[in-house]
Parts: C-alpha cells; sequence; structure tokens
C-alpha cells in the first residue's frame, strides 16, 4: 500500500513534533515498553500510521513503520522493532 504526499506529510510532522518537541506523551507518542515508543498518526479514511522508534544518544532512531489493521499493534512490528534496536544498540 502506497501513501499519498498528505500522508506522508501528517506522518512527518507526528514524527517531527516528536523529535523536537520531546517528551511528548498521548495523542502523539505511547510507549510500547522496553525503551520503545510509538507515533500515531490518524490519516484519512480512518487509517492508523504507526512509527516505532526509540532513543538513543539523544537522537531518535525510526526503526519501523506500518499500518495498524487491529486494536493491538502485531507481534510480528513489535519483534521486528526489538530486534532493530538491539541492532542499533550495538553499533
Amino acid at each position: 500500500m502506497s501513501l499519498t504526499k498528505e500522508d506522508r506529510s501528517a506522518i512527518g510532522q507526528d514524527i517531527k513534533t516528536a523529535a523536537y518537541g520531546w517528551p511528548v506523551g498521548m495523542p502523539i507518542c505511547r510507549s510500547m515498553g522496553d525503551g520503545l515508543w510509538e507515533v500515531r498518526t490518524n490519516l484519512e479514511g480512518g487509517r492508523i500510521a504507526r512509527v516505532l522508534f526509540f532513543f538513543k544518544s539523544n537522537e531518535l532512531i525510526l526503526l519501523n513503520g506500518f499500518m495498524k489493521k487491529a486494536q493491538k499493534t502485531p507481534k510480528s512490528e513489535l519483534d521486528l522493532a526489538k530486534k532493530r534496536k538491539r541492532e542499533a544498540e550495538n553499533d
């Protein structure tokens, strides 16, 4: 599924808010535990975008982005973000 220019802009604005306005809470950001956070963007048509991230040396590191289709974040998306976080922490 591709994102429109407006979708990308909305997601980018929320990431920018998280990066430059930290700490940011709901409704923009939510803790996912273990140092993982999500940027929450509601798009037109009832679509929901999520970008998982963490902080390393005061830098926001984006790990994974996806379109949310259920209320609960899919385990596969969390597992991928945790794997990438471990890799980034070891670099």
